[in-house]
Order: C-alpha cells, then structure tokens, then sequence
C-alpha cells in the first residue's frame, strides 16, 4: 500500500510543434521504397539459399 504522506510525480507537460515547424523529409515515401527493396533482396536470397537446398537434397537422394 502507498504511502499517504508521498506526492504523486506531476505528469508529463507536452507541447504542440509551431505549425511553421519544418517537416521530417526521410518519413513517408522514401523509407517505404528502402522497406520494400530490403524485403525484395530478403525474399530473393531466402528462395536463392532454399533453392539451393533442395538441390543439395536432390543430389544426395540419387546417390542411394
């Protein structure tokens, strides 16, 4: 149980930015295209090193 005597912290003052603020130029857009190039290149090396798997699997089956 809480101590009565024990002032509770005040809460967090925010403040709204000017509306002349400038404006963030790396959010939106450009990250999104960076995003999907990054998940492209994961995709292709993800099926590249899968691929290369079933070939190795392939290969070692023939040898029986």
């Amino acid at each position: 149980m809480a101590d009565p005597t024990t002032v509770p912290a005040p809460a967090a003052v925010v403040v709204a930015a000017p509306a002349d603020a400038p404006k963030t130029v790396d959010a939106g857009k450009w990250a999104n295209r960076r995003v999907g190039i990054r998940v492209l290149i994961y995709m292709v090396a993800t099926h590249g090193f899968a691929g290369f798997l079933m070939l190795l699997f392939e290969l070692g089956n023939r040898n029986k």
